[in-house]
């Protein structure tokens, strides 16, 4: 059977964890002249074509790569190996606009990933994201959370070394686990909204995992929490990494076992229930609803949906 997987994985880049220590290995990579940098820069991609319908990542040759790596406060990481090809993310963020760089200038442009994620090959959009993933880790450890002190970058910039002797304290990249599910009852299904969505946008609920809970149980936990709505049998649907800043999105269906709704003003604005022919409509007959709008095609939620309505 072919599993179908979700924006921004299914990756095939070869990571070579296991050469990231070898220090001679990975200096050889970066001065290879076939090696290749994606530049980042306040989380932004850097793009070819951004404003077309088939952008491209905007890949650096090496010596354009290397020079700009050389100046002060840019981190540079191993994504991988793409065959024999070492790729690099280089984070450009102390630069102020490196947009104006003359080398990146006729190149691309910086963009948001989110704007363009849908329109990249899936490949390149799940580089894009590791890479977005990646720098947003380095950008906000730059200091070790034990003791206070300057961290420095190790291991090709998949760790972050305390340089305080007493304390060396080793911080690795983490990924924050976040449930996403769709609840349905018979031939209609629950979908909320919060107050920064567009108006008419509804989404599947979401929510993080909390220490010392399984998934299936934050699951019901927030649904619980956000519409008053208790579940069960919770199953597994897929999952996708989700660098808005640095999450594992974990989808499930899951049937209700009640129906009375009540929102937690504090977690929703809104939620109902929609049938299988509002959402193909895209106007529910309750006018509130008018005109409805689902999420974006690159998310998980979006999945969810059109895979319950395909059924």
């Amino acid at each position: 059977m072919t599993i179908k997987t979700n924006l921004y994985a299914g990756g095939a880049l070869d990571r070579a964890a296991p050469r990231r220590k070898d220090a001679g290995w990975v200096t050889a990579m970066l001065t290879a002249p076939d090696s290749r940098r994606l530049p980042v820069w306040r989380s932004q991609s850097f793009v070819e074509h951004p404003h077309s319908h088939e952008p491209r990542l905007g890949w650096l040759p090496s010596g354009i790569g290397a020079e700009l790596a050389q100046r002060p406060g840019v981190e540079t990481a191993l994504l991988g190996l793409d065959g024999d090809t070492a790729l690099f993310a280089v984070d450009l963020s102390a630069m102020d606009d490196p947009g104006q760089h003359p080398a990146l200038a006729e190149r691309g442009a910086f963009v948001e990933l989110r704007t363009i994620g849908a329109l990249l090959p899936r490949a390149e959009a799940s580089l894009a994201a590791y890479a977005r993933g990646l720098m947003w880790w380095h950008q906000r450890h730059r200091y070790c959370g034990v003791c206070g002190h300057a961290t420095r970058a190790a291991e090709a910039g998949h760790v972050r070394i305390c340089t305080a002797s007493p304390c060396a304290v080793h911080h690795f990249p983490r990924t924050d686990p976040a449930v996403i599910m769709l609840v349905h009852d018979d031939d209609r299904c629950l979908l909320g909204r919060q107050p920064r969505f567009p108006p008419g946008l509804y989404s599947t609920l979401a929510g993080f995992v909390e220490p010392g809970e399984s998934i299936e149980e934050a699951v019901a936990r927030e649904v619980l929490e956000e519409t008053g709505i208790r579940i069960t049998d919770v199953r597994y649907h897929s999952s996708q990494p989700w660098p808005f800043p640095s999450s594992l999105m974990l989808g499930f269906l899951a049937r209700a076992a009640s129906t009375d709704i009540t929102v937690q003003a504090d977690e929703m604005e809104d939620a109902c229930w929609f049938s299988r022919d509002d959402l193909l409509a895209s106007a529910p007959t309750d006018p509130r609803h008018q005109p409805l709008l689902l999420p974006r095609a690159d998310s998980i939620s979006r999945r969810l949906i059109e895979d319950w309505l395909g059924r």
